[in-house]
């Protein structure tokens, strides 16, 4: 019976209606106050998941995960793309020749990067497919000089669907009469739109009109290449590095995008840091709750003590009432933040609707709708944390409990 002790009188005392209804107040709190906390922070990081997802999708699905290339460019590109997609990590590879310049047009301009590319052979490392506002990318024929242009860098240089726009090229022509920047005249095809950054910066021409641009012959600035898992891009680049020798040279995205990605990393880190210290002042209400119990039940504890309770039987009283008190508010916080999680665009979704308000700009936001994508080890970590703050407000109250003398005590009862 007295090793069931503990459970039994320390679930006794939660359900237990008190004298002191501050105690039972303050118990209310500390309850609330873990399931506000838990929820929020199961709220804020599957946002935070859901914009980190968004930024990996559209940002690395058109920026490549590795790029490998030659000291004179690639010549026989087409057995080395079918030579590398026969890797266990490379699921696509396709050419490209890159080159900057400067957009004009009725006296705007504005620089970007034009990438020549095949369009069949695209789909395989790009999702521009996907974010084609107008035209598409079957449109960039060789011969025919069309260009698909991201949305901000077609309204910057106020150009849509079917207007010919000029590439200058940073080189010099030498003719007759002079040297001269070298340019060439594109008629707009196609539009795409992914809602970041490089909407303002990247161009997309036929690879075979590119080669003339830049006369490179036959030859390609490299190879585009998509993996099964991106964050393994620095490893399988250097290895294929290796195996190829010596005039190969590979690039992946963390070098031009692993800065962003680290910082959203790190802003997940410092906010669940700053949320879990909701949850820790909640868990630590539990201290004055169970100290005023304490105080409130100093007969029984040494009517417990006098029929032969140890110290740490009474010591395990108090640790399950606060225990309990704490899974209650942990498990109605987890419930609700889930729940939230799951809801939370359709919710925010009514509240525009219903108000006439935007919280997310498309305009200004590379996204319209709040995003949240919920993970299972997030709300593991939250629930362990919580647990864990919760255990520990238990062990000063339960530790004075068991240092209550019963002869001080029933002296003047």
């Amino acid at each position: 019976m007295l090793d069931r002790l503990p459970f039994l009188v320390g679930l006794r005392y939660v359900r237990a209606k008190r004298r002191n209804h501050f105690i039972s107040f303050i118990s209310l709190t500390s309850m609330l106050g873990l399931m506000l906390g838990v929820a929020v922070l199961i709220l804020v990081l599957s946002v935070m998941n859901g914009f980190d997802h968004e930024l990996r999708t559209r940002i690395l699905g058109m920026v490549p995960h590795t790029k490998i290339e030659a000291t004179d460019g690639l010549k026989d590109w087409e057995g080395l793309a079918e030579r590398l997609t026969q890797r266990e990590r490379v699921i696509g590879a396709a050419p490209y020749v890159e080159q900057q310049g400067m957009f004009s047009v009725g006296g705007r301009n504005q620089g970007g990067m034009v990438t020549g590319i095949k369009p069949g052979w695209e789909g395989k490392v790009s999702i521009i497919d996907e974010h084609m506002e107008r035209g598409s990318l079957d449109d960039l024929k060789p011969g025919t000089w069309n260009v698909v242009l991201g949305s901000a860098l077609a309204r910057n240089l106020g150009v849509g669907v079917g207007d010919r726009v000029t590439l200058l090229v940073p080189e010099a022509s030498i003719t007759p009469a002079g040297v001269f920047p070298r340019l060439k005249r594109f008629t707009v095809s196609g539009i795409f739109s992914v809602g970041a950054e490089l909407d303002a910066r990247l161009a997309y021409a036929n690879l075979a009109d590119m080669q003339t641009l830049a006369r490179t012959g036959d030859t390609v600035g490299g190879l585009r290449l998509e993996l099964d898992d991106l964050f393994a891009a620095s490893r399988e680049t250097q290895t294929i590095i290796n195996e190829l020798g010596p005039g190969y040279r590979g690039r992946d995205w963390t070098l031009t995008q692993g800065n962003l990605f680290q910082a959203i990393q790190m802003e997940k880190r410092m906010i669940g840091l700053l949320l879990t210290v909701i949850v820790a002042v909640a868990a630590f209400n539990i201290v004055s709750t169970l100290v005023m119990v304490v105080t409130d039940k100093r007969a029984d504890i040494a009517i417990l003590r006098t029929i032969g309770a140890t110290p740490r039987s009474i010591m395990g009283i108090f640790i399950v009432q606060g225990l309990t008190i704490g899974v209650i508010g942990i498990a109605i916080g987890v419930a609700a933040g889930v729940l939230l999680a799951l809801t939370v665009s359709d919710l925010i979704g009514w509240v525009e609707s219903v108000f006439g308000i935007h919280f997310l700009d498309a305009g200004v936001y590379f996204i319209s709708e709040l995003p949240s994508q919920l993970r299972g080890g997030d709300v593991l970590n939250i629930v362990g944390a919580a647990f864990g703050l919760t255990f520990l407000s238990t062990l000063y109250p339960a530790w004075r409990a068991a240092r209550v003398q019963p002869a001080d005590v029933l002296r003047y009862e």
